[in-house]
């Protein structure tokens, strides 16, 4: 019979404390000697419970006199670690990332255009200059346009479509910094591309939305077969 480690159990304790609420986000866990004594553990136990919920992203850990451990509750760039782990703990292949920012992108772009605020509106024509204006700078090129992506996730005002929406769009981002991706031809390209869609979104049109994206995102993921690109994803 498999026994689980004492460290084990008590992260999940807690873990089920913070995330049904019983432990408000910024409030201060008992010290470890504090902890250890009320569940009856030695400290070394308590801390290595500790460690697994820092690196969940559950808890931080501020040193000093005025630190200790303290909630943190998921938000998206949980979601995002734990997204590259996968990626990079289980050897995902970039055309997987691709396939699957394939279904998701144009569903986004759909959203956006049913739920953009004009706020939202401002977001992405702002994001739209930024990188019209970095042509010719491959890097904040490939940067803006990872910002851009994810100001269409934060338009969908859906909080699972934007996390998994920013986190392809930054692990893509680590994959693309390949010549025939960043030649003036395809700059161009994308900026049209972009264009398309921001004015579905603008018009509130999520047909015509989704269908920009879709061609958009298909259109990138045949350039990769094309050039035959490392299926590797280097994080």
């Amino acid at each position: 019979m498999s026994v689980p480690k004492a460290s084990d159990v008590l992260a999940d304790h807690l873990r089920q404390e913070i995330l049904a609420g019983r432990l408000a986000e910024g409030s201060a866990l008992p010290v470890e000697r504090t902890l250890a004594a009320s569940v009856g553990l030695g400290r070394q136990t308590v801390r290595d419970a500790l460690r697994v919920l820092e690196i969940e992203g559950l808890i931080v850990t501020k040193p000093g006199r005025a630190g200790g451990s303290f909630v943190r509750r998921p938000d998206a760039a949980t979601f995002e670690r734990s997204l590259q782990s996968l990626v990079s703990g289980r050897a995902l292949r970039f055309h997987a990332v691709l396939e699957a920012r394939e279904g998701l992108e144009p569903v986004a772009a759909r959203l956006a255009a049913l739920h953009r605020t004009d706020a939202d509106l401002e977001a992405l024509e702002e994001h739209a200059r930024a990188l019209a204006a970095s042509v010719g700078d491959v890097a904040t090129f490939l940067q803006r346009n990872v910002d851009w992506h994810v100001a269409i996730g934060a338009a969908t005002h859906n909080d699972i479509v934007e996390a998994v929406v920013n986190s392809l769009s930054r692990v893509i981002l680590r994959s693309t910094e390949i010549d025939d991706f960043t030649s003036e031809t395809t700059m161009a390209d994308t900026l049209k591309a972009h264009d398309r869609i921001l004015s579905a979104i603008r018009s509130r049109n999520p047909d015509r939305a989704a269908s920009a994206m879709s061609k958009h995102v298909h259109v990138y993921r045949e350039m990769v077969e094309v050039l035959d690109v490392p299926d590797e994803i280097s994080l």
